[in-house]
């Protein structure tokens, strides 16, 4: 089983669709994959308006919560992602661990239109990190 740890600082919006898509996409695929996430500095709860997109295209966040990153999640991790640190750069994960960092905007304080379009960049980005893990299993 791989796991890719998806990290943010509050982990309440990106890193916790990058979790669920990871989680969905993979086992439709039947692939040996699981997603994680976590955060740096996590937050009180998951974006409403994160949990909102996610229900319109049939994948739920319920029972998601946000949880702070630990270093046997690290340890676990085949891959860590972190998803962009603008937010506040003194707690961006990247600057902590060994990671490819996705840039993605956060959605926090975004009206729902701008948080449907970082949903769907975050299902091409898993898309395709789940296209090169399959394609890693056939060498």
């Amino acid at each position: 089983m791989k796991y890719i740890v998806y990290v943010c600082v509050h982990n309440a919006g990106r890193s916790q669709m990058a979790e669920a898509f990871t989680n969905f996409l993979a086992a439709d695929r039947g692939l040996a994959v699981r997603g994680l996430s976590a955060g740096t500095e996590a937050g009180e709860r998951v974006n409403p308006l994160a949990v909102k997109v996610m229900e319109e295209i049939g994948i739920s966040l319920e029972g998601q919560s946000p949880k702070q990153l630990t270093q046997e999640m690290v340890d676990s991790a085949s891959r860590i992602i972190t998803m962009g640190c603008g937010v506040d750069a003194t707690s961006c994960p990247a600057r902590i661990h060994l990671s490819e960092d996705w840039g993605l905007d956060d959605p926090a304080g975004k009206p729902v239109e701008k948080v449907r379009e970082i949903r769907d960049q975050i299902r091409r980005r898993v898309e395709g990190l789940l296209s090169e893990i399959a394609a890693e299993g056939e060498k």
